[in-house]
């Protein structure tokens, strides 16, 4: 008689499910990685051919905050740095009202007209309440934004001068690879920018305008001093022989000023954006102060102490990123503010304490 089935010796006890061969998570990192590398090499690939549409996709990656973002940033940046150091580095400030943006539409038509490439990066001021910003200054330079060989990149302030510090560097970068062999870099107005704008450049312009009451009034020695020329717009019309007078105080101030580091002796010029006279003067302080600074070594010096700077700059941002996202900080905050509030503890005791509970990641 047949034995049962069930009883048989030679049933096969269901086991332990067994785990997948493959780990999930390694698969969907993997394909992530190998995603954003792909995405790397297409924004690279554009930048180098000098594709408009893509160099403005990668700049607008490096202004994300999103970490997702921040990496791909940083792997475009690192592949267009061999690429970057060929173009000549301009900043360019000023009094409120002296004109910057018309200034820099006829420089930079002017450029165009002699066969330069011209990006245009222009610092716009953040809302403090709203962290909004206008971005305005394409519209206001309208004849220079239709220009194939212009490209203009108004970014937000934020707030934060130490981040636009960075992500114009970085934008310098992109744009440098990408064929552009003049940067221009506008900042938002005589104040503290100047600092940050004044690290990552090669010539620094002070524009300012005639019969403004006291011509010296109001202007920080600070910017005075970084200053490598001094040009007075608006010397058009009536204001000529204002302007002429204006030149004089500035040149009689510049000699009270030590020397400058490379040697180079700050220069003061008159003209009139509108009218486009006095452009080509301007250029060829630019072009004398560069063969200057070659010629004494002094560009590559800065070069290479703006490089450090970046470094210092990024460890900075680092360092504050690090505070405020650390779990213990988050959790004290709240409370240490009230007890500010509350007069509980001042203001030096309650950062000591969120800086003694700091653990850093």
């Amino acid at each position: 008689m047949p034995k049962s089935k069930d009883k048989s010796a030679l049933k096969v006890q269901k086991g332990i499910e067994q785990p997948a061969s493959i780990n999930p998570d390694a698969v969907e990192k993997y394909k992530s990685t190998k995603q954003n590398l792909q995405e790397v090499r297409e924004y690279v690939d554009g930048i180098l051919a000098g594709e408009i549409g893509i160099m403005s996709k990668a700049i607008t990656i490096v202004e994300s905050s999103l970490p997702g973002h921040q990496k791909i940033a940083q792997e475009i940046i690192k592949s267009c740095l061999p690429h970057s150091g060929n173009s000549l580095r301009i900043g360019i400030t000023g009094v409120p009202g002296a004109g910057k943006s018309t200034f820099i539409e006829a420089f930079g038509k002017y450029l165009t007209s002699l066969g330069k490439k011209v990006a245009v990066l222009a610092i716009d001021p953040s809302s403090q309440r709203t962290k909004g910003s206008i971005l305005g200054d394409k519209t206001r330079m309208e004849e220079l934004a239709t220009d194939k060989n212009a490209f203009i990149r108004p970014s937000p302030s934020a707030g934060s001068l130490g981040g636009v510090a960075r992500k114009t560097r970085e934008s310098i970068i992109i744009c440098e690879a990408a064929g552009f062999d003049t940067i221009i870099v506008e900042t938002v107005g005589v104040g503290q920018s100047e600092t940050a704008v004044h690290s990552m450049v090669d010539f620094f312009l002070l524009l300012m305008i005639p019969g403004a009451g006291d011509e010296l009034q109001g202007i920080k020695r600070g910017i005075m001093e970084m200053a490598d020329a001094i040009i007075i717009n608006k010397a058009d019309g009536d204001n000529i022989q204002k302007a002429k007078i204006a030149k004089r105080e500035y040149e009689n101030a510049l000699h009270l000023y030590p020397p400058t580091e490379s040697g180079w002796i700050p220069v003061v010029d008159m003209c009139s954006a509108i009218n486009k006279e006095g452009i080509q003067n301007t250029w060829d302080i630019v072009q004398r102060h560069n063969f200057f600074c070659k010629k004494t070594g002094f560009i590559e010096k800065r070069r290479h102490e703006q490089m450090l700077q970046i470094m210092l700059d990024s460890l900075d941002e680092r360092l504050k990123e690090s505070f405020y996202s650390s779990p213990a900080i988050k959790k004290l905050l709240p409370k240490v503010k009230n007890d500010i509030l509350n007069d509980k503890i001042s203001s030096y005791e309650g950062a000591r304490i969120l800086f003694d509970n700091l653990k850093m990641r």
